[in-house]
């Protein structure tokens, strides 16, 4: 893992043009980046994470200007998000210009754009863009379907670095702020409608371009990232479970000499406290501090010695949106 200096920025740089694949920070979770319009770069980052080949990357962009780059046709509604949210967690999906590849949309003929917000990528954006609209794809810097990274660390662990490791380079850039993936609008068609669950709600797109925003894929939903019903799993078996009904899912795992950690409210995490082998507190109050730190809990857990993760779950409401996606996505048998 590195840090950017100079030197560390012109080699990152470097092995992007070419052809490496380079893990950086971004405001939601580190990703794996490599050029997008590179075939086999890109194929190196589906290899580095054994993700299979149908599934579309996100194009990462320096800026707005450069959507029309990879976009056929960008509606106002993405211009007015995009002055909005960008740079922010926001990936919007439109119909692709003749730039995007079948190999970075999984031959759809629609493309996912995002202008992230970390400082690292998006110097390094500027900086490889050249004025040229160039873009990064980065996906999460982690074996497929498993926890996305959320500290360097976690990259280290999972992907690793070479000459033993699968990625060129690795930057540190420290925690995630967000903790979680962008939320993916579909912008593609005359209904908005969001794919993917993030920090940015259908509340808030909604009042930026004026019109009612969908949510969950439909039958002629573009394939995004992050869609598969089990997804973001930790090794650990991970169950949700109602405040009311932890005490007697608590008692049912003591009688058959297991153990469970505990992902709960600051009142409940209180009360089961000593029972569970390890436990996290989140406010219910700031839905951020479930977000961000969520996956790094996750990570923590899978090196603990327990038998179960038991969640309770935040109440079913827009702000928790898209933390709740991503407990259903990791609660769903293998």
């Amino acid at each position: 893992m590195t840090t950017l200096t100079p030197d560390v920025f012109q080699k990152a740089l470097d092995i992007l043009n070419q052809g490496g694949l380079v893990a950086i920070p971004t405001e939601t979770v580190y990703g794996l980046a490599a050029d997008a319009e590179n075939s086999q770069a890109v194929a190196g980052i589906y290899s580095a994470k054994r993700r299979p080949a149908n599934h579309p990357l996100i194009v990462h962009l320096a800026n707005s200007d450069a959507l029309s780059y990879w976009a056929s046709n960008v509606p106002e509604e993405a211009i007015q998000l995009t002055k909005a949210y960008w740079p922010g967690p926001l990936t919007i999906v439109l119909k692709r210009s003749k730039r995007a590849k079948d190999f970075i949309t999984g031959g759809q003929d629609t493309v996912a754009l995002r202008c992230p917000a970390h400082p690292i990528i998006r110097k390094l954006l500027e900086a490889f863009d050249e004025g040229k609209g160039r873009g990064l794809a980065a996906p999460s810097a982690n074996s497929f379907g498993q926890i996305s990274p959320t500290i360097a660390e976690h990259v280290r662990e999972d992907l690793g670095e070479k000459p033993t490791g699968a990625v060129d380079l690795i930057l540190d850039g420290g925690p995630c702020t967000v903790g979680i993936e962008s939320t993916i609008l579909d912008l593609s068609s005359s209904t908005p409608r969001i794919l993917r669950e993030g920090a940015i709600t259908a509340s808030m797109i909604e009042a930026v371009i004026g019109k009612t925003v969908q949510q969950g894929s439909s039958s002629n939903s573009p394939r995004v990232s992050g869609s598969l019903k089990s997804h973001y799993a930790p090794q650990h078996p991970l169950t949700l479970v109602s405040a009311e009904n932890l005490a007697g899912k608590a008692q049912f795992i003591a009688r058959h000499f297991q153990s469970f950690a505990l992902i709960a409210p600051t009142e409940i995490e209180k009360r089961f406290h000593a029972l569970a082998v390890k436990s996290f507190a989140y406010s219910l109050e700031k839905p951020e501090d479930l977000r961000m730190h969520l996956y790094g809990w996750m990570h923590e857990l899978d090196k603990a010695n327990i038998d179960h993760i038991l969640v309770v779950p935040p109440p079913c409401q827009s702000e928790w949106f898209g933390v709740l996606d991503r407990l259903q996505r990791a609660s769903v048998k293998k």
